[in-house]
């Protein structure tokens, strides 16, 4: 493949099933691009730095502040073993999702499209949108209880203002999608930085941090519960979709070398951005087992303490370690929940984009996304007030940790796949470990989806007709659960992909200067939807 005439460089792109083409996608360089250079250097780092800490705003949304909370005031310091887990767990599947962006040219949506039947891909689609909804009602919810800590706003008058909060920093992708990744970098630091001083005040047993932290144990009723939300709010299924089309952003050599280096990159900056996201999740459970098991705590502190939630989270810290501290919490919310925010509405333009070949401008999918989970929150917010609304985040929790299946086994299958990822397919170890861990997350879910729903059925004052018809539709609800997930697991891959990427280093492409590099434009659609031109592109 030869270069052009006019001494272009040539490109390489997948758009969905588009072929490979020899023309260039643009005539002119865009400033807003993110090249990275075509040279062996640390300093390539930099240019990839960004879509990690996009991703893991998820992991420190107002969900993870909810049961960070409760699982600190409940069981202090035992459940922090589940965030380590989670954490490591989540590193393996991000890098696979990034990966399968980086390699194929394609993200997840995409290629569950154009491996599976439109039944099924359907339902997949319509699982993904729940867990988009799910994963926004926290964020809903968490930025009304900021607005009321700082402002005095009712918590229903707060929920209805999320719906135009979050336009207005949708609207600063207009100064470049760069721009926009150091103003998440900004405040996910800035989280950090507010439940670190938290830490200074509440000052937790450093030995029995490390004893949580190492030791696994489930002691106390709703223990398993609780750390399912945990895990729900951890590894999030729609943050999959969202990375494997974040990395697709880059101007990246499709050599072998280049190819390697950007996974590698890659993972290694997830790794950085979710390291800060544990320690934030660490500090605020913390935080939270040091204040609610405190001897000092009156009577009224110690009723606010068994039943916590971010509302009472904030007026508990407030009257323990001073005024200063609940506004600590209150900016730390604040910041986290509109964050969080501009990620799902991507992963919803992402995921949208993949299954069904269409495309919103952002802020008609943001309002789609944010209607949807402000009704409920705002039905909640009025019967139940914040009490309501704080359990509406731990249901939202354990929906994404009961929809994670259907993101993640799709991904492990299509990254343990030569027929899709070539040369660059899983390991024999790394596959084993992933399917370890799904393992692990898909037989909790299903144990204690089983457990509770028996327990119910047992312990009840329902007529005799009443408990049969509900035992037949849940274990029916159950059965259709687990034959949605063996289908996903034993379907075996058809939809070969076309790589992007090079397979030896003596396959290379050569433009008229006889330079031997090739390089891949960054995916115009995916560009597209996180940065709106500034100016009319040729069309080809």
């Amino acid at each position: 493949m030869m270069g052009s005439n006019s001494g272009q460089p040539q490109f390489i792109a997948s758009t969905g099933n588009r072929s490979f083409s020899n023309a260039p996608l643009i005539q002119n360089a865009d400033t807003n691009q993110i090249v990275v250079p075509d040279r062996k250097s640390w300093k390539n780092f930099f240019a990839y730095m960004g879509p990690g800490f996009l991703v893991s705003i998820a992991y420190i949304d107002p969900g993870n502040f909810e049961t960070d909370l409760q699982a600190g005031a409940q069981y202090k310091y035992g459940l922090l073993w589940i965030i380590l887990v989670a954490s490591c767990a989540a590193l393996v599947i991000q890098s696979l999702a990034a990966n399968l962006g980086v390699v194929t040219g394609k993200h997840l949506a995409e290629h569950c499209r154009t491996e599976y039947p439109r039944g099924p891909n359907f339902v997949l689609w319509v699982l993904a949108e729940i867990a988009i909804v799910a994963c926004d009602i926290p964020e809903v919810i968490g930025t009304a209880f900021a607005l009321n800590m700082l402002f005095n706003i009712p918590v229903w008058i707060g929920v209805l203002l999320t719906g135009l909060s979050t336009l207005v920093l949708l609207a600063l992708q207009q100064y470049g999608v760069r721009k926009l990744e150091f103003l998440i970098a900004f405040l996910v630091l800035t989280i950090a930085g507010c439940f670190f001083a938290e830490m200074n005040y509440a000052k937790p047993v450093a030995s029995e941090v490390l004893d949580g932290l190492f030791v696994p144990q489930l002691k106390g009723n709703g223990a398993t519960g609780l750390a399912i939300s945990l895990l729900g709010a951890m590894v999030m299924p729609h943050n999959l979709f969202l990375h494997s089309a974040l990395v697709l952003s880059r101007k990246i050599p499709r050599s072998v070398r280049g190819i390697k280096e950007a996974c590698r990159f890659y993972m290694i900056e997830s790794g950085f951005a979710l390291m800060v996201a544990f320690l934030i999740n660490i500090s605020v459970i913390s935080v939270s087992g040091a204040v609610c098991n405190s001897s000092n705590l009156n009577q009224e502190d110690q009723d606010s303490c068994e039943d916590l939630d971010l509302n009472k989270a904030s007026f508990l810290l407030r009257n323990v370690l001073g005024s200063w501290s609940s506004k600590l919490f209150a900016v730390a919310l604040l910041a986290s929940g509109q964050s969080s925010t501009i990620t799902g509405t991507y992963a919803g333009q992402y995921v949208m984009q993949g299954f069904l070949d269409l495309r919103l401008t952002p802020w008609i999918r943001n309002m789609l996304t944010r209607c949807l989970a402000i009704v409920p929150s705002l039905i909640v917010a009025i019967i139940g007030g914040s009490a309501g609304a704080g359990k509406l985040i731990i249901i939202a929790s354990m929906i994404l940790s009961f929809e994670l299946p259907f993101a993640l086994i799709p991904l492990l299958k299509f990254t343990s796949s030569k027929t899709k990822m070539g040369a660059y397919v899983n390991s024999i170890a790394v596959s084993a470990i992933t399917w370890i861990i799904g393992s692990l997350i898909m037989g909790i879910n299903i144990y204690y989806l089983m457990t509770n729903f028996i327990q119910l059925l047992l312990h009840n004052h329902w007529e005799l007709v009443a408990v049969v018809f509900l035992g037949i539709f849940g274990f029916s609800g159950v059965a259709i659960y687990l034959a949605a997930i063996a289908y996903l697991v034993f379907r075996p891959n058809k939809e070969a992909t076309h790589l992007l990427a090079l397979t030896s280093e003596n396959q290379h492409m050569v433009d008229d200067a006889g330079n031997t590099s090739m390089y891949c434009l960054p995916r115009e659609d995916i560009v597209s939807m996180q940065l709106p031109e500034r100016r009319q592109t040729e069309d080809i």
